[in-house]
């Protein structure tokens, strides 16, 4: 209703209805261009697919153990479940922490150990004997216990793994050593409390679509917090006393297979009723307008585009290395394919280089290229690094660097004196809101490889030219629709990113590093924010009414690429 463009929800809801949406979520967060999780309304449900495979697979596993031997006494059972567990779970704590982080965010592997370890609390949870006797001693354990999972929840996300184990941890602990007849132990088990307990699953499994719905209507703010959590509560409450509740206490289903057959046949319709919204356009039930975009979505940086006045054609996906790894490596890129205007007759030749921005860029040298006689060569690495010289760990690295050691290069080989390098980048990643060492270092390295390709072009009599960072758009979680007065968004701030004055604060590093950068004579900074951000608010819409951004991911519109053109222009025709 609210969502222009709800696939990638709607594929996760198919997904979480057979328990596999976490393997579905797993693959999107290693796609460049995946729906922003704020977006996504079954986001949440990655936790219910771990579940439900836990359940499946553990039973296996201690089938597998032997625990089913009639010979073999109870005591030796569990101390067979016990070691297995712990091996497993041990193996899965090693695994969790790969140099793949989404894997052990979102795979059963590596959060075994976790669910292994409360099947563990479980089995000892009646052991005779508590560590601490007193009454004040238990209490204050306890506090502490309670004060330090609080103390994690702000540790940094570089630290996440860490707060996971203590909260594993801790939970642990509290749970072995709370004494009745103490203050947490009557508080924690007031019926009040113990209620929340008992519809916390539907608390969760309300709150990320509340959540979601409110970024793409009303915003999330300070003032709206409490409306939000009373819809979860009461949608909850609703929802556990008259869907769950008397379902899960039915008597319909006379035994296991009747009950798969019903949640096979329930999880089908509802699957069939997703598949129909999200591919049949006459079924869409959206109830807002659609932005007037020349092109929009991910998809359109890979759309040709032609050029009439020199019979020139950018041939869009042949000129980006996208898909597969693989293919992303071996790919070939011809400058015939990717250049707009004559290459071997131009006045000047442009070689624009970078990760998706520069193929947003396609459509911002039209005068360049018609009235001063320039051939422009558009290349993209979805997710490449800006310079060589900051490492790319990421799943494109491999594209990466065969784009800065191979496909670079041999294009750079063919330019003559006077001709451009032009690298067009997001650099937002490169500013980020809390200054950490590890920014500093890719800051350093920035003004390292930027120096050091300089150099080397400048010993060719080739000059270089770099796009400076743009608001930070991305921040916002919003599609271009937002951009468009809804019925549904009452507020102007529904889609808030940094102002102007946070922004530039935010890229003083970065500024620096470029303003040292342009002192040299062969090179220039092309600083489009003033464009972008006219006033003291940034918005998703210039003062003339174009709407500046393609998609969620803050790539520019071709209405707004024309708009840069004759900045563009004006600074690669200077001398």
């Amino acid at each position: 209703m609210f969502d222009a463009s709800p696939a990638t929800s709607l594929k996760t809801g198919i997904a979480s209805a057979f328990g596999t949406s976490n393997l579905i979520l797993f693959h999107q967060s290693v796609d460049y261009f995946s729906d922003s999780s704020e977006l996504n309304i079954f986001t949440h449900t990655w936790s219910l697919g771990v579940e439900a495979q836990f359940y499946i697979i553990f039973p296996l596993l201690i089938y597998l153990s032997g625990f089913k031997n009639q010979i073999t006494s109870f005591r030796k059972k569990m101390a067979v479940v016990i070691g297995f567990l712990s091996s497993i779970s041990l193996i899965s704590f090693i695994y969790f922490y790969p140099t793949n982080p989404s894997a052990s965010y979102f795979l059963f592997a590596t959060r075994f150990w976790e669910l292994g370890s409360g099947v563990m609390l479980c089995l000892f949870a009646n052991a005779k004997g508590r560590a601490f006797s007193s009454r004040r001693s238990a209490n204050a354990l306890t506090l502490l216990i309670i004060i330090s999972m609080v103390i994690t929840f702000y540790l940094p996300i570089t630290l996440a793994s860490l707060s996971t184990m203590i909260i594993v941890s801790l939970t642990l602990i509290l749970v072995n050593y709370i004494q009745p007849e103490t203050e947490v132990y009557t508080f924690l088990t007031n019926p009040k409390v113990i209620y929340i307990g008992i519809i916390s699953y539907s608390l969760y499994l309300w709150h990320w679509g509340i959540l979601c719905i409110s970024r793409l209507t009303i915003g999330i703010h300070w003032w709206s917090i409490p409306i939000q959590i009373a819809l979860t509560v009461i949608a909850a409450v609703i929802s556990f006393r008259y869907i769950e509740s008397p379902l899960r206490f039915s008597k319909w289903p006379h035994g296991n297979r009747q009950s798969i057959i019903y949640w096979l046949l329930a999880a089908s319709l509802i699957s069939t009723l997703f598949f129909t919204l999200m591919k049949v356009p006459n079924f869409s039930i959206y109830m807002g307008n659609h932005p007037p975009l020349i092109a929009k979505g991910v998809l359109s940086l890979t759309e040709p585009y032609h050029l009439p006045e020199t019979n020139s054609l950018w041939q869009g996906e042949r000129c980006v290395l996208a898909g597969s790894t693989q293919a992303r490596a071996q790919k070939r890129i011809s400058i015939e394919e990717c250049t707009l205007g004559n290459f071997s007759e131009a006045e000047r030749r442009v070689a624009v280089f970078g990760n998706s921005f520069s193929a947003a860029f396609v459509q911002g040298f039209d005068d360049l290229i018609i009235s001063d006689g320039y051939a422009v060569t558009i290349t993209s690495s979805w997710d490449a690094s800006p310079v060589q010289e900051i490492p790319n760990v990421g799943s494109f690295a491999e594209a990466s660097n065969y784009y800065w050691n191979s496909i670079i290069p041999s294009i750079v080989s063919d330019l003559r004196p006077g001709d451009w390098v032009f690298l067009i980048n997001d650099l937002a990643w490169l500013s980020p809101e809390n200054i950490t060492k590890e920014s500093e270092e890719n800051l350093k390295k920035l003004a390292l490889g930027l120096g050091s390709l300089s150099d080397e072009l400048s010993a060719k009599g080739i000059r270089l030219a770099v796009l400076h960072g743009n608001p930070f758009a991305r921040e916002a979680y919003c599609k271009p629709s937002a951009a468009v007065k809804q019925w549904f968004q009452p507020f102007d701030n529904t889609c808030e990113f940094p102002n102007r004055a946070q922004s530039l604060a935010r890229r003083a590093g970065l500024d620096t590093v470029l303003k040292a950068f342009a002192q040299k004579e062969n090179n220039r900074v092309v600083d489009l924010f003033d464009l972008f951000c006219p006033g003291d608010r940034c918005t998703y819409t210039a003062p003339t009414g174009e709407i500046l951004y393609r998609d969620e991911y803050s790539h520019p519109s071709i209405e707004a690429v024309r708009l840069s053109a004759p900045i563009i222009r004006q600074i690669l025709t200077s001398h």
